[in-house]
């Protein structure tokens, strides 16, 4: 499944997809609010692993932690300087509209191109993005 990109596992809450059953789970706490790993120094629960590593590196605006200094000078942390400034730098070539993040704009261009690529596989109803597929899914339940 690695090579062939096959995501057979789907999160029945948001319509996201995973190669492995085990990633699903996982993900699976973001919508239980499950948090089953605990800090042994603080006791504080993370409902993903990784959080439980320290991130020492810290934005300057608002503190938050990064777990390598090259996060301070990569994408990650101009995606997230972003948050503190208005710096909008991708922009829609029809409207003008700006964006924070490429991502914005992608899912705000198919108000231009009528694009519906998230179809309920029940109905065939179609919609711009996969948080109103997953809305509308709950319908059918």
């Amino acid at each position: 499944m690695i090579h062939t990109g096959e995501r057979p596992y789907t999160c029945t809450e948001c319509g996201k997809s995973f190669r492995q059953s085990s990633t699903l789970r996982i993900h699976q706490h973001i919508h239980t609010g499950e948090c089953p790993y605990t800090c042994r120094e603080c006791g504080k629960s993370f409902n993903y692993s990784s959080r439980l590593y320290e991130r020492p590196f810290r934005c300057t605006d608002c503190r938050k932690g990064f777990k390598y200094n090259s996060h301070l000078i990569s994408s990650d942390l101009l995606k997230h300087q972003r948050t503190h400034t208005d710096e909008r730098p991708f922009c829609c070539t029809d409207c003008g509209k700006g964006f924070k993040r490429n991502s914005h704009l992608v899912r705000h261009r198919r108000i231009h191109t009528r694009e519906r690529p998230y179809k309920c596989g029940e109905c065939g109803k179609s919609f711009t993005n996969s948080s109103a597929l997953t809305s509308h899914q709950r319908t059918h339940q």
